[in-house]
């Protein structure tokens, strides 16, 4: 992946090396049982770790000199989403509000989304309009057979698409009806909207490539394969846990890799309709 002549974004906020105030035991507890969401809206799960207070907490030492490239290399994909979404939206007369990213190490506050830990892995605050991201995630997906530049990329532009999601108004609509649906049907409206945000990150890529050439032999298959790392049946299977399609929460390792995919072919927002036209 080509991506060392990208500016970079102005739009990171480096929490690196700073200790988190201590959290409710709870907390930690829930943060274990859904490190396979792996991304989406966390708030309800978030606040039961309590309201973050003071939790960016005082430094402690240096980022870690091994993260010099991956912070930076975050940083170039955060700077191509913001120019990539901002031609989207301007040609269809809307303005594009970047999001900031939040680099951190183990746990920190996220605002109104309550206390973030890497035990989740990379997500989206709404309310605070922030993509949270602790950079040992990357070496976690790479563990589980998603390594790779693009790979790396491909999760950046996911929680960018939940961006996206949250500036359209998709994310409140979908949160409306989950709130009056059965689990199940909530269950699959989570989906639908994980799925798009995969779609979106395809179609970020596309463009990307189209502006700088930015995709390599192989790049395209490395994303693909991450998409199916964190399929719900892969990481319940690696869980040793039963694979129940009505409890996945964010699409089949297959699923989540025809969006991908649909979004790179087309590179088209309005190709990613995973609602049917229905929200």
């Amino acid at each position: 992946m080509r991506w060392k002549s990208g500016r970079r974004s102005s739009n990171i906020e480096d929490r690196r090396g700073r200790k988190a105030a201590a959290g409710g035991g709870l907390g930690l507890v829930v943060v274990a049982l859904v490190v396979l969401l792996l991304g989406g809206d966390p708030r309800a799960l978030l606040q039961m770790m309590g309201s973050g207070s003071g939790a960016t907490g005082a430094p402690a030492g240096p980022p870690p000199a091994e993260q010099a490239e991956a912070a930076d290399f975050t940083s170039a994909v955060l700077a191509s989403t913001e120019d990539v979404w901002g031609e989207i939206f301007a040609g269809s007369g809307q303005s594009y509000r970047e999001p900031r990213l939040i680099l951190f190490s183990g746990r920190t506050s996220a605002g109104a989304c309550g206390m973030g830990s890497a035990a989740m892995g990379p997500f989206y605050c709404p309310p605070n309009q922030e993509v949270y991201l602790d950079l040992t995630f990357f070496d976690d997906l790479a563990g589980m057979g998603g390594a790779g530049d693009f790979a790396a990329a491909y999760v950046i532009g996911h929680e960018v698409g939940h961006h996206v999601q949250n500036l359209l108004g998709t994310s409140d609509r979908v949160r409306t009806l989950q709130q009056r649906s059965s689990q199940a049907d909530a269950n699959a409206l989570s989906v639908r909207l994980e799925l798009q945000a995969d779609c979106y990150a395809g179609v970020w890529a596309a463009h990307a490539n189209q502006r700088s050439r930015m995709l390599e032999p192989g790049d395209v298959d490395e994303g693909l394969a991450a998409a199916a790392a964190i399929g719900d049946d892969r990481l319940l299977r690696r869980a040793g846990r039963e694979v129940v399609p009505e409890a996945f929460t964010h699409g089949s390792s297959a699923q989540r890799q025809e969006w991908l995919r649909r979004g790179l072919q087309t590179g088209d927002p309005q190709s990613c309709d995973t609602f049917d036209g229905g929200l």
